[in-house]
């Protein structure tokens, strides 16, 4: 009789999940969709992947990928925009989306300042100021300090490359030129990989790059690396200094993290925010992490929200400044 009973209240509870929404109940009773806005296979991606298997305990179910890549990640985020705010479907938030997007598009389908509940930001991705490690010897340049006084006593005669107007690398390129107070002329290239073979191959003096990307031609001695672009060293190469330590608070990396469609019950938040910052925590995720040379960052929602409001306006002022948009 007391199984019986058992059952049925059970029973009553999954039915009145199912009839009144209740997202702390229905999450229970169906797989979680998490939309990585970009292609299978990426980092993004890999990372999504490996969390995802790690919460499923923690959440009571499955967590699925969906990849929903095009338009430089906003089909994705705003399929999580417009999503039902009730748990079951959270998506990527990533430095592209949600602090660059927004000032590089004329017309944006989602507004990203409003349209998300932060969970916790999930990794920090350096980026790395690399230079052709012929040119640098060439030219006696050794530091980031090096660098900037070659440009100032040589206007003009330094070049950087890119991956296209409004890449990350561009943006970062007219972040230093600004801070540093220098000139240099920036070639954009039609995607992050001719970039780099530009710079190894001598077309170009410097980029900015992922140092995922860069790292192995770094090790081979193709690439010097002269900064990373991250408040602190890297882990991943602590033996380079970051260009803060010259040029004060510059700081521009690539970051993504998790978000939820506004409105989302705040207990709902909590319940994912936990489960995912212990995942995040875990000595598993940061040794699996560590081959892509990405950094676990967990953190409160609050805490995420307020570094994504502090992008965005660091955007802003990048994106104006360089003229970029895609229309």
């Amino acid at each position: 009789m007391t199984t019986r009973k058992t059952f049925l209240a059970t029973l009553a509870l999954s039915t009145l999940a199912l009839a009144t929404g209740s997202p702390v109940l229905a999450q229970q009773q169906r797989p979680i969709r998490l939309v990585v806005p970009y292609a299978a296979g990426g980092p993004i991606d890999v990372t999504a992947r490996a969390l995802a298997e790690r919460v499923r305990d923690t959440l009571g179910g499955p967590v699925i990928i969906d990849n929903k890549p095009g338009a430089g990640g906003n089909i994705g985020a705003d399929i999580v925009a417009k999503a039902a705010p009730d748990g079951l479907t959270i998506g990527i938030a990533a430095t592209a989306t949600n602090a660059v997007n927004p000032w590089l598009y004329s017309k944006m389908p989602f507004n990203a300042a409003t349209d998300f509940a932060p969970i916790t930001q999930m990794v920090r991705v350096p980026n790395v100021l690399v230079m052709n490690a012929e040119t640098a010897q060439r030219l006696k340049i050794a530091t980031l300090k090096d660098l900037i006084a070659y440009a100032k006593a040589n206007p003009g005669k330094l070049n950087y490359g890119s991956g296209g107007n409004g890449s990350a690398g561009h943006l970062a390129g007219e972040m230093f030129k600004k801070a540093a107070g220098i000139f240099a002329v920036h070639i954009p290239y039609n995607g992050g990989n001719p970039a780099q073979l530009a710079l190894v191959s001598g077309q170009v003096d410097f980029n900015f790059d992922n140092l995922a990307t860069a790292a192995p031609n770094i090790r081979s001695g193709k690439l010097k690396a002269i900064a990373v672009t991250t408040l602190q060293r890297s882990s991943a190469l602590p033996e380079v200094p970051p260009v803060s330590d010259t040029l004060k608070d510059f700081s521009i990396d690539t970051w993504w993290g998790l978000v939820a469609p506004a409105h989302t019950p705040p207990e709902v938040v909590a319940k994912l925010n936990h489960a995912f910052v212990d995942a995040l925590n875990a000595p598993e995720t940061k040794s699996r992490f560590a081959l892509l040379l990405a950094e676990p960052v967990a953190s409160t929602p609050a805490q995420f929200g307020a570094f994504m409001k502090t992008e965005l306006g660091k955007y802003e002022q990048v994106v104006k400044a360089t003229g970029a948009k895609v229309d």
